[in-house]
């Protein structure tokens, strides 16, 4: 009896493993991907003190004026860039198209 009773047991709890683990893992990893990234783009802000030190800088003033720089784009640059995109697609919806039918 104790042994059916451990089975039954054991199979509820696949069960409930199951169908909770896989929404419990993708929460998890939304929110360790939130908080990661919310780790990297916070900035501590300066301190008063911080403060006082960067006002002498605002009195520096530039006489030579900035370089202009040189414009290096070509025309029809993005060419290659749409071309990949549609490969890309395609390498997504080509097996989407040929698995549709075992889907139904």
């Amino acid at each position: 009896m104790d042994k059916i009773q451990q089975k039954s047991t054991h199979d509820i709890l696949i069960k409930i493993m199951k169908r909770f683990m896989p929404p419990l893992l993708t929460i998890g990893l939304s929110l360790l991907l939130a908080l990661f990234s919310a780790a990297l783009t916070y900035s501590t802000p300066y301190s008063s003190s911080a403060r006082m030190n960067f006002t002498a800088g605002t009195f520096f003033t530039q006489i030579d004026p900035a370089p202009q720089q040189e414009d290096r784009s070509e025309i029809g640059s993005t060419d290659e860039i749409v071309a990949m995109s549609g490969v890309i697609s395609l390498i997504i919806i080509f097996p989407i198209l040929l698995k549709r039918k075992s889907w139904r």
